[in-house]
């Protein structure tokens, strides 16, 4: 393994509960009328004091409860969400696998969409007219490219987003939850692909429910448990002490 190429240090994010945000801006606002700023409520660290590495060429896997931290964190690695503390520094092009197709424009057609979400990803015009049919093969939509994407069920417009992250052609990938995207049969072809960037080096960092999908693919695994750190190091270990943590893991 070389050098670093994601950088995790001291790293915060904090949620500020407004159980009645009408309320809560009112009495902000009589607050700031008698010069008595109001201090916000308390925060819920949702990750707290993470120190995290990733080597160059390294598949990490992170693994934890529902609530434990691992989509927020990966969130934070991929400049979604910002920081309430600490920092992240991530080397090279990213490609974050995360709420898959959320982020289209429903009223572009899937070609436009291929086009517009890779030129937020730096590509060219030209650099996406080379990549297009390999996307469009690869998502199984061929028929549809011309047609809005309002008009995609969510597994459709989950496979082309899958499609674009994985032809971007970056050095690093972020997967949330990757065996969630399409049927069955798309979903074995998604984890054909993600084990087929690991074998050419693409560092990968991917949050996963599925420990034997962690143990077989990661070099190393991480446990969150209430935002923190519990465990890492070999995804062996890191899985044991998952099961003693939650004697239900599978």
């Amino acid at each position: 393994m070389s050098a670093p190429v994601v950088e995790a240090r001291g790293l915060g994010k904090a949620f500020y509960r407004h159980p009645n945000r009408a309320l809560d801006l009112k009495v902000q606002l009589l607050a700031l009328l008698h010069g008595r700023p109001r201090r916000p409520s308390d925060p819920f660290w949702a990750v707290r004091n993470v120190d995290l590495t990733v080597a160059e060429g390294e598949c990490l896997g992170i693994v934890g409860p529902n609530g434990s931290g691992k989509s927020t964190l990966l969130r934070l690695l991929a400049s979604i969400l910002t920081p309430s503390r600490g920092s992240v520094h991530v080397r090279g092009r990213v490609a974050p696998m995360i709420e898959i197709g959320v982020g289209f424009n429903g009223e572009l057609s899937g070609r436009e969409n291929v086009f517009l979400n890779t030129s937020l990803f730096g590509l060219s015009w030209s650099d996406t007219r080379a990549l297009y049919d390999k996307v469009v093969a690869f998502a199984e939509l061929g028929e549809v490219m011309d047609l809005p994407v309002k008009t995609y069920s969510t597994g459709m417009a989950m496979r082309l987003g899958f499609s674009i992250a994985v032809h971007l052609e970056a050095e690093v990938f972020l997967v949330d939850e990757v065996l969630s995207v399409g049927d069955g049969e798309f979903q074995d072809k998604c984890l054909e692909r993600i084990e087929s960037l690991r074998a050419a080096g693409k560092t990968i960092v991917c949050v996963s429910h599925d420990l034997g999908l962690v143990a077989r693919m990661c070099h190393r695994a991480v446990l969150l448990s209430g935002g923190e750190v519990h465990a890492d190091g070999p995804p062996r270990d890191v899985l044991e002490s998952y099961r003693h943590l939650l004697p239900h893991a599978p």
